[in-house]
C-alpha cells in the first residue's frame, strides 16, 4: 500500500476572527498559490462572549450558520487541505469546547485555537507576501476584535511579536457599553489603550524600523474614511486621524455615526478600532502607516502551502527546541529511529495513515529528555509543561497539547485518561504513538550505539506481540524487567502486551 499523499489542487484558510469569519480558497498549481475565492461575514463573536467564558447562545448560532455556508463552499476538499483558526476570543472562552463541536461540524474540518504570539507570526507572514521585498525593518500593527497585534521583521522573518488584550470590539463593549459617545469616554478609552501599548514602547523602539504597516477590517475601514472625505491622500497620517476623531466626537451615539466611505456593518466597532490605533500611533510615535490588503488569512494559506510542501514551521520550532534545551541529540536520534520503525510495523494495523503521524512520532521522540533541563526527578512532567507553555511557531494551542500529552506519556504510569482533553477525532492516534515512544525509549534506555535487533510486531485495536530474535531477552535483562513493568502499566489502561 502507498502511503504518499498526492497534494490537493485547492486549499483554503479560514479565519474565526472575533468580529469577522473570513474565508480565502486558492489554486495550488506548481508551488504557485492563485486565489480564486474570498468570502467574509461580520459574526460579531466577541460581543457574545460572557463573564463566565461562555458564548452566548445567539452568537454561536449566528458563526455556525455562517460556517455552514463556508463549509458548503469546502464540501469536496480533502482532509488536511483546509485550515481554519479561532483567534482572541476562542482564546478566552474557556467555555468553548461545545461551540467547536459544532464549528467543526458545520464547516467539515477541524478549528485551531491559536495564541497571540502565533497569530501576528501568520498575520507578518501574510503581510510579508503582499507587499514589495524590503530588507529594511518594518513594523506590522493588525488591529483584531479582541486583540492587536505588533510585529517587527524584515522580509519574511518576525524578530518581535506581541500580543495585545485591546481590539475594536473590546474597547466598544468596555467603554461604550450603550452607545453613547462623550469626550470623557474618548479620552478614557485612549488612556486604557495607550496603558496596554506602554510596556513595548522601548523594546520596539530598540528595532529601529523604518516602516509601518496596517493590516485587518479596522484599519483599512480607517484608510476608505480617510481618502473618502479628504483627510489623506495616501495610507493612514496622524494628522487625518486626529481630525477623524474630532469628527467622531460630534457624534452622540455610535449608532448615528455616519461618514462617507465607512460602511454601515463597521459602524459598530470603528469607533473602538478608531481609539486603538489613534493610541498606537502615539505611543510608538508613528507619523504615517501604509495599508496591506493581506493579512492573517493570507498568512494561514502561505503557512499551509508550507506544510504540504514539506517547509512545516513546526519542525522548525521542534529543532528550536532541542537546542535551546540542550537535549541529548544522539539518545534523541535513537529513539526517533526505533520509534519509526515500530510506527511502521504498526501504521496499517492501528490504522495510522495520516501523512502527518511520521511528524508528530519524530517531534515528540526529539524533544522526550527536554525536561532534563530542569531536573531528572519528574523530568516528563517538566517537558510535559515547557512544551504546553511554550511560543511554538507554527503549533496551535490543541498540538501543543497533544506534543505535551505524548512527551508526559512516554515514562511511567500510563495515564490514558489524559489523552481524553485532546478533541476527539486525534483521541485514538495520539493513544497509540505515545505506546510507540513508551517502546521506544524502553528499547534505548542503555543511551549506547548498539543496534536494536530487527523485531517485529503485530498490532490489534487493544494489543501488541513483539517477537524478538531468539535469546535477545535472555542477554538483555534491563529491557526484559522495563517491559514486564510496560505490560503491567497498559494493562491498567485496558491493553494488553506480549512479548517473547
Amino acid at each position: 500500500m502507498s502511503h504518499k499523499n498526492k497534494p490537493p489542487e485547492f486549499i483554503a484558510a479560514i479565519d474565526l476572527g472575533s468580529n469577522s469569519f473570513h474565508m480565502i480558497v486558492a489554486r495550488l498549481h506548481q508551488g504557485q498559490l492563485v486565489v480564486i475565492d474570498k468570502l467574509r461575514e461580520m459574526v460579531r463573536l466577541g460581543e457574545g462572549i460572557s463573564d463566565d467564558g461562555e458564548l452566548k447562545a445567539s452568537v454561536a448560532q449566528r458563526a455556525v450558520d455562517c460556517l455552514e455556508r463556508f463549509g458548503q463552499r469546502l464540501r469536496d476538499f480533502p482532509p488536511g487541505s483546509v485550515r481554519a483558526v479561532g483567534t482572541n476570543t476562542l482564546r478566552n472562552a474557556s467555555q468553548a469546547g461545545h461551540f467547536l463541536i459544532q464549528a467543526e461540524q458545520a464547516l467539515g474540518h477541524p478549528i485551531d485555537i491559536i495564541t497571540g504570539v502565533e497569530e501576528a507570526r501568520l498575520i507578518y507572514l501574510g503581510v510579508s507576501h503582499g507587499i514589495a521585498e524590503d530588507s529594511s525593518q518594518r513594523l506590522v500593527v493588525d488591529i483584531g476584535g479582541g486583540s492587536t497585534e505588533l510585529i517587527v521583521g524584515e522580509a519574511f522573518n518576525p524578530r518581535y511579536m506581541e500580543s495585545l488584550e485591546i481590539g475594536c470590539v473590546s474597547i466598544t463593549q468596555r467603554f461604550f457599553p450603550d452607545g453613547k459617545i462623550n469626550e470623557k469616554r474618548i479620552k478614557t478609552a485612549l488612556l486604557a489603550a495607550s496603558l496596554e501599548l506602554a510596556p513595548h514602547k522601548k523594546s520596539l523602539k530598540q528595532l529601529d524600523w523604518k516602516q509601518a504597516i496596517g493590516a485587518s477590517g479596522t484599519i483599512r475601514a480607517v484608510r476608505a474614511v480617510l481618502l473618502e472625505n479628504g483627510w489623506s491622500s495616501e495610507g493612514i497620517p496622524i494628522e487625518g486621524l486626529h481630525t477623524l476623531v474630532e469628527k467622531l466626537t460630534d457624534f452622540k451615539q455610535i449608532d448615528d455615526i455616519k461618514l462617507p466611505g465607512l460602511s454601515s456593518e463597521r459602524v459598530p466597532v470603528f469607533l473602538g478600532g478608531v481609539l486603538v490605533l489613534l493610541a498606537t500611533f502615539e505611543k510608538l510615535n508613528i507619523a504615517r502607516m501604509i495599508v496591506s490588503n493581506c493579512a492573517l488569512r493570507e498568512g494561514l494559506i502561505h503557512d499551509l502551502q508550507g506544510r504540504i510542501e514539506h517547509e512545516d514551521t513546526r519542525a522548525y520550532s521542534v529543532k528550536n527546541m532541542v537546542e535551546r534545551y540542550h537535549i541529548d541529540q544522539e539518545q534523541a536520534k535513537r529513539v526517533t529511529q526505533s520509534a519509526l520503525y515500530i510506527f511502521k510495523q504498526l501504521r496499517d494495523s492501528w490504522s495510522l495513515n495520516k501523512a502527518n503521524h511520521p511528524d508528530w512520532i519524530n517531534w515528540a521522540a526529539q524533544l522526550h529528555e527536554i525536561g532534563l533541563d530542569i531536573a531528572h526527578k519528574h523530568y516528563h512532567l517538566h517537558g510535559a509543561y515547557i512544551i504546553e507553555h511554550s511560543d511554538l511557531a507554527g503549533f496551535s494551542q490543541q498540538e501543543q497539547r497533544k506534543l505535551s500529552l505524548l512527551i508526559r506519556l512516554h515514562r511511567r504510569k500510563f495515564q490514558s485518561s489524559l489523552i481524553s482533553n485532546l478533541p476527539k477525532r486525534w483521541q485514538k492516534s495520539t493513544t497509540k504513538m505515545a505506546i510507540i515512544l513508551r517502546l521506544a525509549f524502553i528499547l534505548n534506555r542503555s543511551r549506547n550505539s548498539d543496534p536494536t535487533p530487527d523485531f517485529t510486531l503485530q498490532g490489534k485495536e487493544d494489543s501488541l506481540q513483539i517477537t524478538f530474535p531468539k535469546k535477545w531477552l535472555n542477554d538483555h535483562p534491563l529491557t526484559q524487567a522495563d517491559l514486564e513493568k510496560e505490560a503491567i502499566y497498559l494493562e491498567k489502561s485496558g491493553f494488553i502486551l506480549v512479548y517473547q
